[in-house]
């Protein structure tokens, strides 16, 4: 008897076999989907609990040469090896894609966050920077360790992570004694016995500063009389080196005595600090002095051959009224602090910038003479702010408020 036909055979009855087979592969199927997803479920959610062996360190990191990473950084490491857990926990971090992210920048609302990674990951970029990474391991009990952890953990969740990011006061150096505190309680002892100076805010970024030029004199404008102030020893702790310091000298309250809160302190990274030596002729002094001497120039043949050059007045005003906008832009409708009370404004004056058209014009009328007057009482107004400690100004200013004063006379004899 020859074998049915493949092509004849009726497969629309199910084979009872085959069912039952196809049955128990769902099952299982299902079976181990919901277990992968529970599975899954209880590692972001449960608490992890760490061995006998984890350690808590504060991380420091040296400066780099660009404006931005010229103040170091500070992080938080959970390192526990019987775990296989070495993480960073690191509040300097932000999103580009978030919503309005430009503008919020400006505005003074920028939202920094809590993230996590790996230790590995985290080297990296200072590896290729070459920049020294140090750690200072606490002398943490294992009840202490398994609660800062809690904490951190806690804090790095999407709903907690964010934070409104402040330079001076809410940073990823504040955060390190912060954090500290609010888990220990009255047990963290810290102090500022070891500071010896009393520094303003705006001298202790000129520390870090030195070698970019440019962003040191754009600091300088933007900032106002208020970081001029003597911080107060409590405030240099947005810094991360004033960080590393106040971590020696430390305590943590054992019972009845007080013992220091660093264990240990070991290079993770061993580099020099980069130095980024300014070019004298790229700084902003030496090219204001040379615009100034040439514009010195053109003003004394002005004065010689009794005209003026309308196209020197022009310029001038519309960069110091523009200039002017910003800085008042960023004293009145920003959240930055230390953007208000600014005595730039005193030459950078906001209501030249409606004066451009009239200053570009060959014949001007009468009162212009008194106007040019009064800014010349408020650029005379600047070294005496300067000279009583109102607030300091970048020095490259000078050249500039030279020219400033000499086509303002100009101007208020035509």
């Amino acid at each position: 008897m020859l074998p049915p036909n493949p092509a004849l055979v009726d497969t629309s009855t199910p084979n009872p076999l085959i069912t039952y087979l196809q049955l128990g592969i769902k099952k299982t199927f299902l079976l181990g989907a919901l277990l992968m997803l529970l599975v899954s479920y209880t590692g972001l959610y449960a608490q992890t609990n760490l061995s006998r062996e984890a350690r808590i360190s504060v991380i420091t990191c040296g400066p780099g040469t660009e404006l931005y990473s010229n103040f170091g950084h500070s992080a938080f490491r959970v390192h526990d090896p019987l775990n296989g857990l070495d993480n960073i926990y690191n509040y300097g971090t932000f999103d580009f894609n978030a919503p309005n992210f430009y503008l919020n920048f400006v505005k003074g609302k920028l939202q920094y966050q809590l993230s996590v990674s790996t230790i590995d990951w985290f080297l990296r970029s200072y590896y290729h920077e070459r920049r020294w990474v140090k750690a200072q391991v606490l002398n943490l009990n294992p009840g202490e360790v398994q609660e800062l952890f809690n904490f951190l953990e806690n804090n790095a969740k999407p709903e907690n992570k964010d934070y409104l990011y402040d330079f001076f006061y809410d940073n990823c150096a504040t955060k390190i004694e912060t954090v500290l505190t609010e888990v220990l309680g009255e047990k963290a002892l810290f102090g500022t016995g070891h500071i010896k100076t009393n520094k303003s805010h705006r001298t202790l970024i000129g520390d870090y500063t030195q070698q970019s030029k440019w962003g040191q004199f754009g600091i300088d404008l933007a900032l106002g009389s208020v970081i001029d102030k003597p911080a107060g020893k409590k405030a240099y702790g947005f810094l991360p080196d004033y960080i590393y310091e106040s971590f020696k000298h430390a305590r943590i309250q054992r019972e009845d005595k007080a013992v220091p809160m660093v264990a240990k302190t070991r290079d993770i990274l061993q580099f020099d600090s980069p130095e980024k030596k300014a070019g004298l002729l790229t700084s902003p002094l030496c090219i204001l002095s040379c615009i100034a001497a040439w514009l010195t120039f053109i003003s004394y043949r002005d004065l010689r051959n009794n005209k003026r050059s309308r196209w020197v007045d022009t310029g001038l005003y519309l960069l110091t009224g523009l200039l002017g906008l910003i800085l008042l832009f960023l004293w009145f409708a920003t959240d930055h602090t230390a953007t208000r009370n600014n005595a730039n404004l005193l030459w950078a004056f906001a209501p030249n910038i409606g004066m451009v058209l009239l200053v570009s014009r060959e014949q001007l009328p009468a009162w212009f003479r008194k106007y040019n007057r009064c800014l010349l009482l408020f650029i005379a107004a600047v070294p005496l702010c300067w000279l009583t400690g109102i607030q300091a100004f970048n020095p490259a200013i000078i050249p500039l408020i030279w020219v400033l004063a000499i086509r303002y006379l100009l101007l208020s004899r035509q």
